[in-house]
C-alpha cells in the first residue's frame, strides 16, 4: 500500500490523503493557522475569567503519538489491511502511515500483516463476531526507547504464538515487550481483564520531569510527552509546590503530577479510579525513591466526599478530570474542603469553561490560564488555570 501522507508542492505542508475519511485529525492548514485558531478559541471563551496567555506550540507537530491503535480487516481481494475506525462510526479507515504517530510503529504493523497471512491469524470482524486478532496497542517512549506491542486477542488461543514472537523481534529488534489481551467482548478498542506476558516485562518506561514512570497496556498516560512535560511544569509553577505543602491530586493516572510535586518537596496524596494506573503510580513512587507520597484506587468524586465529609483538606487541589470535566459531587466537595489554590488541568475547553463558573460562584477566582497545544492538527486545546480562594 502507498504511503497515504504526501506534501503540498506550493506550500510545503504535509497532507493527509485520508484526510475526510478518516477524522483522526479535524485540521489541515499551516501550523501557525492552527495555533491562531486555538488562541482565538481560548480568549473566546476564557477571557472572562482571566487573561489568557499565549499558547505553547510544538517545535515540531508531527508523529508526536506514543501510544497507536490499529485495527485489521480484509479489503475486496481479501488480503489483510490495517488502519483506524472512522470517527462517525465503526468502518475501517485503511491507512498505513499516520503523520501523527510515532513513525517506528508502522513498519511493525506492516510486518504483522506479513505473519497474520503467513500464520493464519484472521482479524476479527465486529459484525461476524468471526477471526482473532481484534486490534493492536503500541506504546513507545522517545526518552528510554522502548516500545510495547500489545496484542488485542478475542480468545486465549494465538496459533504459533513464539514464532510469532520471534519473527517479531527478528524484523523489530526495538520492540522490549510484547503483550497478549484478551478480550471476548466489549466495545472496539478497548482492553480485557486478562493479559500474558510473550516477552519482556509486560511495560515499558519513560523518563518525565526529571521523574521516571512505569506505562502498563491499560494505564493512562499522555499521548503527547513533549508537550505534556510543558503542561506539567505550568501546573507545578503555577501552584508554588515546595516544601510541606499538602496537595491532593485528583484523577492522578499513573502520578505523573503528583510525582513531580512530590520531587519538589510536597506531601501529596493521589487518586486514581483505574486499578492498572493506580498499581503503576505504586510502583513509579518506589522507582523515583519518593516516601513523601501515597496513592488510592477510588473514584476522584467519591473520593473527596469522603474527605469532605471528615473535614479534611489540603493547600493545593490538583485535578486532571477527563473529557466531561468535573462532576457536581466532586466541585461541591472541592469548594468544602476549601484548599487556597485549585490546579485544573483540562482536555476539553467547553467542559472547563462550566466548571470555572461553578468555581467562581463557590468563592475561587482565577488568576493564571496557560493554553498548550497538546494535539496539533486537532482541534483539541489543553489548558492549566490556576484558581485561588477568596477576592483580590
Amino acid at each position: 500500500m502507498s504511503r497515504k501522507i504526501v506534501t503540498d508542492p506550493v506550500t510545503g505542508m504535509k497532507k493527509c490523503r485520508v484526510f475526510k475519511r478518516c477524522g483522526g485529525c479535524q485540521l489541515q492548514e499551516p501550523y501557525k493557522d492552527q495555533l491562531e485558531r486555538k488562541q482565538q478559541k481560548a480568549q473566546r471563551m476564557l477571557s472572562k475569567f482571566a487573561h489568557v496567555n499565549e499558547i505553547l506550540p510544538m517545535d515540531d507537530p508531527w508523529g508526536y503519538r506514543c501510544k497507536v491503535q490499529n485495527i485489521f480487516g480484509l479489503d475486496s481481494s481479501k488480503r489483510i489491511i490495517s488502519g483506524i475506525y472512522q470517527s462517525s462510526g465503526q468502518k475501517l479507515t485503511a491507512v498505513e502511515d499516520c503523520m501523527l504517530e510515532d513513525p517506528r510503529c508502522a513498519p511493525v504493523i506492516r510486518t504483522l500483516k506479513k505473519l497474520m497471512k503467513d500464520m493464519r491469524i484472521a482479524p476479527y470482524d465486529l459484525r461476524t463476531g468471526r477471526g482473532l486478532l481484534r486490534h493492536t496497542l503500541m506504546r513507545t517512549s522517545f526518552t528510554t526507547g522502548q516500545m510495547m506491542l500489545v496484542l488485542v486477542t478475542a480468545g486465549p488461543v494465538l496459533p504459533a504464538k513464539k514464532n510469532l514472537v520471534k519473527a517479531l523481534l527478528r524484523s523489530h529488534p526495538e520492540i522490549t515487550t510484547i503483550v497478549q489481551n484478551i478480550c471476548p467482548d466489549g466495545m472496539p478498542l478497548t482492553l480485557g481483564e486478562r493479559s500474558e506476558v510473550l516477552y519482556g516485562e509486560g511495560y515499558i518506561e519513560d523518563e518525565l520531569c526529571g521523574c521516571r514512570f512505569r506505562i502498563s497496556p491499560a494505564s493512562f498516560y499522555q499521548v503527547n510527552p513533549i508537550q505534556t512535560e510543558k503542561l506539567y511544569n505550568c501546573a507545578v509553577k503555577a501552584a508554588g509546590i515546595g516544601k510541606g505543602v499538602t496537595v491532593i491530586d485528583a484523577y492522578c493516572g499513573t502520578g505523573t503530577i503528583g510525582m513531580i510535586c512530590a520531587k519538589n518537596g510536597a506531601e501529596v496524596t493521589g487518586v486514581e479510579l483505574n486499578k492498572s494506573a493506580c498499581r503503576d503510580a505504586v510502583m513509579n513512587a518506589k522507582l523515583n525513591s519518593l516516601e513523601n507520597i501515597r496513592f488510592y484506587n477510588d473514584d476522584a468524586g467519591r473520593f473527596m466526599v469522603e474527605l469532605a465529609k471528615k473535614g479534611e483538606s489540603c493547600d493545593v487541589l490538583i485535578m486532571d478530570p477527563p473529557r466531561a470535566g468535573a462532576s457536581r459531587e466532586f466541585i461541591e466537595s472541592a469548594l468544602k474542603m476549601a484548599p487556597a489554590k485549585i490546579v485544573y488541568v483540562s482536555c476539553k475547553i467547553e467542559t472547563l469553561e462550566r466548571d470555572l463558573k461553578n468555581f467562581r460562584r463557590g468563592g475561587y477566582r482565577v488568576t493564571y490560564i496557560q493554553p498548550v497545544d497538546m494535539f496539533p492538527h486537532t482541534t483539541g486545546i489543553e489548558t492549566v488555570c490556576l484558581l485561588e480562594k477568596g477576592e483580590k
